[in-house]
């Protein structure tokens, strides 16, 4: 697939097959982020691969998160009925998708690298993850909001020091056709400097 043509027609699709993916497939689209620019070669990145049981790492952060939030609000107090509905809802959450891709960044230790283009080069990796994706015939929608960010769920993945989850990728052969979309023209919002 033409690289212009993969960008214009790549979409986020949350409605994937729970069809296995083989194993070639998935080592394409890791190769594919692993080729992402990054200031002074430092390749920031980090990648879980989770498919079948394995999901339930990613299930357990979501449930930990949840239930963290849900204790330190107002009425901290929680049944175990309670909790245990809580962990069962947000465990399912991984198992939308048949594999998923937890990103993470973690930054060089090098003080030539700032720390934003860091997360930079990683947000470049899971592009190129979902092109390569989608030119392979799958789906992908890139999962983020707080749940990712938050103290439980970089615990749950082991992350330490500077080192912070940018979300996750779930990946399947699609359940619906995408809707085409419609940008803003680039001309609307660029600026020609030519003195």
């Amino acid at each position: 697939m033409d690289v212009k043509e993969a960008i214009r027609q790549r979409r986020s699709i949350g409605k994937l097959k729970q069809d296995p993916i083989e194993h070639a497939l998935i080592e394409e689209i890791l190769e594919a982020a692993v080729w992402a620019p990054n200031h002074a070669n430092t390749e920031p990145w980090r990648f879980w691969v989770m498919s079948g049981e394995g999901r339930k790492l990613l299930g357990r952060g979501y449930a930990e998160v949840a239930i963290a939030e849900a204790k330190s609000g107002a009425d901290a107090e929680l049944s175990e009925e309670e909790e245990e509905q809580l962990r069962s809802n947000n465990e399912k959450k991984a198992l939308r998708a048949p594999l998923v891709i937890a990103v993470a960044v973690s930054p060089a230790e090098k003080p030539v690298v700032p720390v934003i283009e860091e997360y930079a080069a990683v947000h470049c990796a899971v592009q190129n993850m979902m092109l390569a994706a989608h030119a392979l015939g799958l789906g992908t929608i890139w999962r983020t909001g707080d749940p990712t960010y938050h103290p439980k769920m970089q615990e749950n993945f082991g992350l330490s020091g500077k080192e912070e989850m940018v979300g996750f990728i779930y990946i399947g052969y699609p359940e619906v056709i995408p809707t085409k979309a419609a940008r803003v023209p680039f001309a609307l919002k660029t600026q020609w400097v030519t003195e």
